[in-house]
């Protein structure tokens, strides 16, 4: 591959990377106003619906059980649950907070993804990259202000989606090594869709043709989002991408302003800066140790 070829792969990378964030902002927006009457693990529901039916589509080609063979079940199952419990746990915060304050807590998630590293996978972790993280929890209490007002307790949901799903990262890369990308997609979809078909119709409100029509919506976005997600890992490295991922604060504030009239105030605006900055000297810092190694 030529100079030129590269970087022009790296270039449709980030572009399919900034589409994936524009599509999760859309669908987490519309979420939001479908809350208002439907439960959130019906929304969720159908979400996972639509998830499953892209993970089967490998199916057609492979065959379903060499799809669903893995050589780490408990692993697979264990990280679907962490994505589904991400899931149902960053809906119920954009239902019940600003949408740009949830996802300013949300964008911890990749300096607990450093904690997990150190702790879990007993990778390396310096001074520089342990103040980062400090500095981006610090950025979570200054949104959040506890002894300042009323804690809204609403605020442990961003930060538990964070934390499930920087464990489904944790695992992701763990599998990567042994099962294959479409054997992982598959039981992403799966078991999401089988745990929540279940305990969904204890929930159940029936939905009107336009709230039929809104659940397919968030469903597609989503769906379409994490084929922008795979196809941008395939053209470009996760470490050129990932700072990619922090233009969805500013599409949620613009969707939170636009949509429902929410507008963050100065403090948050101080605290997600402070979470951002943390997260991108972490993936600094994580690509220079990469490359001296």
């Amino acid at each position: 591959m030529t100079a030129d070829e590269g970087a022009a792969r790296h270039g449709r990378g980030i572009v399919l990377m900034l589409a994936t964030v524009v599509l999760f902002s859309f669908m987490d927006a519309a979420a939001k106003w479908l809350s208002r009457d439907i439960p959130v693990l019906q929304i969720v529901w159908a979400r996972y619906v639509l998830f499953l039916a892209l993970g089967l589509a490998p199916a057609l080609r492979l065959g379903f059980v060499a799809l669903a063979r893995t050589r780490r079940p408990a692993l697979q199952l264990a990280r679907s649950a962490f994505l589904v419990g991400s899931t149902l746990c960053a809906l119920t915060a954009y239902t019940h907070l600003p949408l740009a304050d949830a996802n300013s807590i949300g964008s911890t998630a990749p300096l607990i993804v450093t904690i997990l590293s150190a702790v879990v996978l007993g990778e390396a972790v310096g001074i520089r990259r342990w103040s980062a993280v400090i500095a981006g929890l610090v950025g979570v209490l200054i949104i959040v202000r506890p002894g300042i007002a009323t804690v809204d307790w609403y605020a442990a949901f961003p930060l538990g989606a964070a934390c499930l799903y920087a464990s489904y990262q944790i695992a992701t890369r763990v599998l990567s090594t042994i099962d294959t990308g479409a054997t992982t997609l598959f039981y992403s979809g799966a078991v999401g869709a089988v745990a929540l078909s279940i305990v969904v119709p204890f929930v159940w409100v029936p939905p009107t043709w336009q709230q039929w029509g809104l659940l397919a919506l968030v469903g597609l976005l989503g769906t379409a989002a994490h084929l922008c997600i795979i196809q941008a890992l395939t053209a470009a490295p996760a470490s050129l991408l990932q700072p990619f991922a922090y233009v969805q604060l500013p599409c949620m504030v613009a969707l939170g302003f636009v949509v429902f009239g929410d507008f963050p105030d100065a403090l948050t605006f101080l605290g997600a800066g402070i979470i951002v900055a943390s997260g991108l000297y972490t993936w600094h810092r994580t690509r220079l140790r990469a490359r001296a190694s």
